[in-house]
């Protein structure tokens, strides 16, 4: 879900891919909270209490950062190698980042010397803190990272909700923690949202991911609708890899409507970030049927008027 939801990878189910648009700050952290303008989701909208919004883009921060690393998408320089602890020639090993950045992570957690060494591991510190957050959620979203780097294709849909496991579900979990609003009901709520929303990223993101060597369509599906890697690299999709994606745009859809009372669960503001999230999935998934199911010239992208009807709906539905 949030403090990042959307094509998110939190990019999970935080957003789009990023490209970089500038140096990065001394400090390597600008960069980074500088791409929550560019998600899909609201990162952290000004309607929210303030306390709220520090502690989200806190949240934000750490899970843009293990993506950047994951994906091999950090600002050039090995300035985030260096406060990590590493040598800067180390910024390419994704698997040595991703190491020293869950020991920086643990010491976010620790009341010892010495602190985390990156400015957006000490700015995680007191939200964690405040919030009485639990390492499990961050250290959810660095295996996932782990995993990229080994698996790059996935055998069975209960395969990919296993990944979905570790990198979307926990970003939900974490919005929950810092709004005060965990039950074991509205985890299982939200984590039925934030995998629809990592699978309907997966659907848009169909051609950019085989970019990457990755398929996150499974096998098995594939092989019953007679798709090969092949018919993926093509310009346009045919009627085999529509029909496919069309089959996993409903298994979205229905992970949606499993998730979606968690909106009618609490009040008030949260209730709007809450509807926003899921409209934004299906709003996606309307852009996909509307490409009729071919994602492989672009990401079909919502409008955002799309988008407001989208959360109009969910609120009367669940208000």
């Amino acid at each position: 879900m949030a403090a990042g939801a959307g094509r998110e990878r939190a990019r999970r189910v935080v957003g789009p891919r990023r490209q970089h648009t500038g140096a990065p700050s001394d400090d390597g952290s600008h960069a980074v909270l500088a791409q929550a303008a560019h998600e899909n989701f609201p990162v952290a909208p000004f309607f929210l209490p303030r306390a709220w919004r520090a502690d989200l883009m806190a949240v934000y921060g750490f899970a843009r950062l293990v993506d950047d690393i994951g994906d091999g998408d950090l600002a050039p320089g090995g300035g985030d190698a260096v406060l990590l602890g590493l040598d800067r020639a180390q910024s390419e090993d994704r698997t040595a980042m991703l190491d020293a950045l869950e020991a920086d992570l643990r010491r976010a957690f620790s009341d010892k010397a010495p602190g985390p060494g990156h400015p957006l591991m000490r700015r995680l510190g007191p939200t964690v803190r405040r919030c009485a957050l639990t390492p499990a959620p961050f250290l959810g979203l660095i295996e996932a990272n782990r995993q990229d780097q080994r698996v790059t294709r996935y055998g069975t849909y209960d395969d990919l909700l296993g990944y979905c496991e570790l990198s979307a579900n926990p970003v939900g979990r974490l919005v929950l923690g810092i709004t005060g609003t965990t039950s074991p009901e509205r985890i299982r709520r939200s984590d039925a949202v934030c995998t629809a929303l990592q699978i309907v990223e997966h659907l848009q993101d169909v051609a950019e991911d085989l970019g990457r060597d990755r398929i996150y369509l499974p096998a098995e599906d594939m092989k019953r609708f007679g798709v090969t890697e092949a018919d993926l690299a093509t310009p346009s999709g045919g009627a085999s890899v529509r029909a496919l994606i069309a089959f996993e745009a409903e298994r979205a859809r229905e992970l949606l409507d499993e998730g979606t009372p968690l909106v009618g669960s609490v009040h008030g503001r949260l209730k709007l970030l809450l509807a926003g999230f899921v409209a934004g999935g299906r709003a996606a998934l309307k852009a996909v049927a509307a490409a009729d199911h071919d994602v492989l010239p672009g990401p079909p992208k919502p409008t955002k008027l799309s988008l407001l009807r989208e959360v109009g709906a969910t609120l009367r539905r669940e208000g």
